[in-house]
C-alpha cells in the first residue's frame, strides 16, 4: 500500500473500545454470539477469500456464473456516469467485472471493516483502472459512514452489494440495512444486491463444513482475534466449529462450540461455558423470491429485475 492510499482513505473504522463492548454484550446474552463483522480482520478477509475459492462453496462461483452471463444487462440498469458504493467490498473480485462494464463510471466506493484488506485491494483496483476515482472508505457499513464527493459529479448512485451478505442479517437488521442503503443513494438511485436462495440440506451444510476445514479456520480465528487484540484468553484448541441448517428460520448457523466446560477472561471479566454450549457466530439466511421480495419491500426498495442460474441456487437482483 502506498503513502498516498492510506492519506486518501476515509478511516471511519470501529475502535478496539467499540470491539470490546460488542464483545462483552454478546457472551453475556443467554444466547451467547458475537457479530460475523468482527471476522475481518487481515487474516479472516484472507480465510474468506480463500473460502470463495473451494469446490463446496457454490455461492461465488455460480454468482460469477450470472454475472459473467448478465453483465451487460446488469450495465444497463445501473447506467452511464454511476457512482457505484461497495458496502463490504473485500477484495472486490466481482466488482472489477461489474466496473469493467460500466459506461464512464463516476467513481467507485468500497467500505470495509478491514483497513489493511481495504487498502491492498484498492492498490491492485487502481492498476486496473488508472482512470476511475476509487475513493475508499474503512468503516462498518452497517452504522452512519459518508460517501467521499467525487470530483465529476455522477448522475446516480448504485450500491452493489453482492454475495450472500444480506443473509447474514436477521430480517430487522436486513430491513435497517437496506433503509441505510436507500438514504446513501437517494431517489434516483439503485441497488444491485445477491441473495442467496433456499436448497437442499446436504448442499447447504456442506457449503460451510468444507472438508478443507477453511470455514473452521475462518469461524476460529475470530477467537484469535479476541486473544490479540482485546487479551482475551480463549484456549482456541477447546472449541470447534459447527455449521447446521436452521430450516424453521431458513438459515445455516455457525456455531464454535466449547467442547469442555471452561471459563474465559476478557478485559477483566469471566465468561463461563458449559460443555457442548456455543457461540453463535454467524446465520446465513437463505430465501424464495417472494420472501426477499417482501423484506425489500419493508425497507421502500421494489424489485424491477432477477437474474439466476439454471438451478435457481443463487440470484443477482435489481432494485429501486
Amino acid at each position: 500500500m502506498s503513502v498516498s492510499d492510506e492519506q486518501e482513505l476515509q478511516d471511519q473504522q470501529p475502535t478496539k473500545k467499540d470491539f470490546m463492548a460488542d464483545v462483552k454484550d454478546g457472551l453475556s446474552a443467554k444466547q451467547k454470539w458475537i457479530s460475523s463483522m468482527y471476522f475481518y480482520d487481515a487474516e479472516g478477509s484472507m480465510l474468506f477469500d480463500r473460502i470463495c475459492e473451494l469446490t463446496e462453496y457454490y455461492p461465488t462461483r455460480t454468482e460469477l456464473q450470472i454475472l459473467n452471463e448478465h453483465m451487460d444487462d446488469i450495465a444497463a440498469v445501473t447506467g452511464p456516469q454511476a457512482m457505484v458504493i461497495e458496502p463490504g467490498s473485500g477484495s472486490s473480485l466481482k466488482t472489477r467485472r461489474l466496473l469493467a462494464a460500466l459506461r464512464e463510471p463516476a467513481a467507485y466506493v468500497p467500505v470495509e471493516i478491514s483497513r489493511e484488506h481495504l487498502l491492498d485491494a484498492v492498490q491492485g483496483l487502481r492498476q486496473d483502472f488508472p482512470a476511475l476515482p476509487i475513493l475508499p472508505v474503512c468503516a462498518d457499513f452497517t452504522s452512519e459512514f459518508d460517501i467521499p464527493e467525487p470530483e465529476t459529479a455522477e448522475k446516480r448512485r448504485v450500491v452493489y452489494f453482492p454475495g450472500s451478505t444480506i443473509g447474514n442479517f436477521d430480517p430487522a437488521d436486513a430491513v435497517d440495512l437496506l433503509k441505510i442503503m436507500k438514504k446513501k443513494v437517494g431517489r434516483e438511485g439503485g441497488l444491485i444486491i445477491g441473495v442467496d436462495l433456499r436448497k437442499d440440506r446436504v448442499t447447504l451444510e456442506k457449503a460451510y463444513n468444507d472438508r478443507d476445514g477453511i470455514t473452521a479456520l475462518f469461524n476460529l480465528n475470530l477467537l484469535h482475534r479476541i486473544n490479540r487484540e482485546l487479551g482475551g484468553n480463549f484456549d482456541v484448541s477447546n472449541f470447534s466449529h459447527r455449521a447446521e441448517w436452521n430450516d424453521e428460520e431458513s438459515r445455516i448457523e455457525m456455531h464454535l462450540v466449547s467442547e469442555i466446560e471452561q471459563d474465559v477472561t476478557i478485559g477483566g471479566d469471566t465468561f463461563h461455558f458449559d460443555k457442548g454450549e456455543y457461540i453463535l457466530s454467524e446465520c446465513s439466511y437463505k430465501f424464495t423470491f417472494r420472501a426477499f421480495e417482501e423484506l425489500a419491500g419493508k425497507a421502500g426498495w421494489t424489485v424491477k429485475q432477477v437474474w439466476t442460474d439454471n438451478r435457481e441456487w443463487f440470484s443477482v437482483q435489481y432494485l429501486e
